[in-house]
Formats: C-alpha cells, structure tokens, sequence
C-alpha cells in the first residue's frame, strides 16, 4: 500500500490573479491556486527543480532526470501534473526529449494516482484534449517513433530549421505531429518560438519545462512570466569544468542587466520548498 501523500503547507501567498477550480483532492494537497486574468498575449510560465547549491541536472547517464535533482519527490510530481493540467501549451528542448525518451508530457503521465483529478481540472477550465507539446530541435534529428509522437496522447508540434524540417518531413510520419521551419541562422529565438505556437495553438498559458539553454532563450526574451521551482535539500557539488547543468545556461544576465523576481508563494513539503516568482 502507498503512503498517503502529504498535502504542502502554505508559508506565503500573495493574492495573484483569480483562484482556479481544483478539485477536492487537488486543493487538500496544494493549496490554493491563482493564475492572472487571460490577456492578448500567452502567460508563460516554467517549473524546474533545483539542488540547494543550483543544480538542475546532473547530466550523467541514467541520472540527468530531475528525479535524481529532487529525490523522486512525489510532491514535485504532483505539483508537475497540477501545472501541466492547468495549460494549454508544454515546450521543451530536443534534450530534455533525450533524457526520457519514453516520456509523455501529461499530467496524467507524470503522476497516475492524479489522474482523475488532472482530468476533472481541465474539464472545469473547459479543456477537453491534453496540452499541445512543443519540441524546440534546431537540426530536427529526432525520432518520430517515440511514444509522445506516436502514441497519439498528445499532439506535438515541432519548431525547428529550414534544414531540420527537411529531415524531418518523411512518409511514415505521425498524423498527430506538424513541423514548423523558422526561417533565419544562429538559435531559434524564443519569441520565434511563441510565434509558430499561436498560428497552432489559441491556447494563453504556456508552460517551458525545459532545458536551461531554452529556459535561458526564453528569460533573454523576456517572455518568462512566472517560475515555480522547487528547492530540493540535496548539495550535488561540481567539479572545475563540470557539465552539471543549472537554472539557466548559455546566457548571462548579470551585472549588466540582472532579472529580478518577486515571491508570489511559497509551500513546503517536508524538507522541499515550492517558490513561484513573477517576473516583469
């Protein structure tokens, strides 16, 4: 028999746009949830796990997951599904893809004991098909055989090169996925990004779940809205040179023109701490 899971306690809230309707289960487990009032533009929002010193991968084989970062933290997971249920769009980078190939980025997907919840969610906020996912590849070398494109659970939209759509746009390919070339050299912006997903998607929240390099896109953008990150009490360390990943790679910030968030919330669960930020 499963332990039963530990609803978070609320430290700090701030009143932040209008509460959503979670279910029973959902709202003993979490708290309250707020989410501004929908605008013209999409709300993006992001969620990472990080270690105590501000490792957010370990970038070994058969330990880059975020598991690994929080300690299979089942609150995280649930915490993950809460926020994929509530979009309409879920981005993420060719790499992340890579570390779970056999991954499907649902909300049911990342904690099943929810699944019923994650679904009476949508249904209350009147979605009645799983987020559209976005893979964000530059070379567009990807496998279209694996299970989040052709499992048919989700549609996929893939956002990539001239040269990338090309390798991708083959006979065989999945129904449920449609390919985007931005046009132009060097990375694909992530306003770039946000463009092909409108023309697919009417959807107004929008979550990037990673990597830091597109995490890191998105923040010089400045197209973040909100992160939620959880603090796992775990101190990974480095080595000089090291290829563990954090937050934010590829981009510098400071001191020239640092980023600074505000704490909207924040909940604990057991030695973990979920913190939101706003960004303006």
């Amino acid at each position: 028999m499963k332990p039963a899971l530990t609803p978070l306690e609320t430290l700090y809230e701030a009143r932040h746009g209008r509460e959503l309707p979670l279910p029973p289960e959902l709202a003993r487990l979490y708290g309250r949830l707020r989410m501004p009032i929908a605008r013209a533009r999409p709300y993006v929002i992001s969620n990472f796990v990080t270690t105590l010193d501000g490792v957010v991968s370990l970038n070994e084989k058969g330990h880059a997951s975020g598991g690994d970062i929080s300690g299979f933290s089942a609150q995280d997971r649930m915490v993950m599904g809460l926020l994929r249920s509530i979009v309409d769009v879920v981005i993420i980078g060719a790499g992340t893809l890579g570390v779970d190939r056999h991954h499907v980025w649902t909300a049911e997907r990342v904690f099943p004991d929810l699944a019923g919840e994650y679904r009476r969610l949508r249904t209350a906020l009147g979605k009645h098909e799983p987020p559209l996912l976005v893979v964000v590849s530059g070379s567009g070398r990807l496998d279209l055989g694996l299970p989040v494109f052709a499992s048919g659970e989700m549609r996929a939209l893939i956002v990539t090169t001239i040269a990338g759509a090309g390798r991708l746009r083959k006979p065989g390919a999945p129904g449920s996925v449609e390919i985007r070339a931005v046009r132009g050299a060097g990375p694909i912006r992530a306003r770039s990004i946000l463009d092909q997903v409108r023309r697919t998607n009417a959807g107004k929240l929008i979550l990037v779940e990673g990597g830091p390099r597109l995490l890191g896109d998105f923040f010089a953008d400045h197209v973040i809205d909100e992160q939620f990150l959880t603090l796992a009490p775990q101190i990974a360390g480095r080595k000089v040179d090291d290829r563990r990943l954090s937050l934010v790679m590829g981009r510098t910030f400071a001191p020239r023109s640092p980023l600074w968030g505000s704490l909207i919330d924040l909940k604990r669960g057991k030695s973990h701490l979920f913190l939101r930020y706003s960004f303006p």
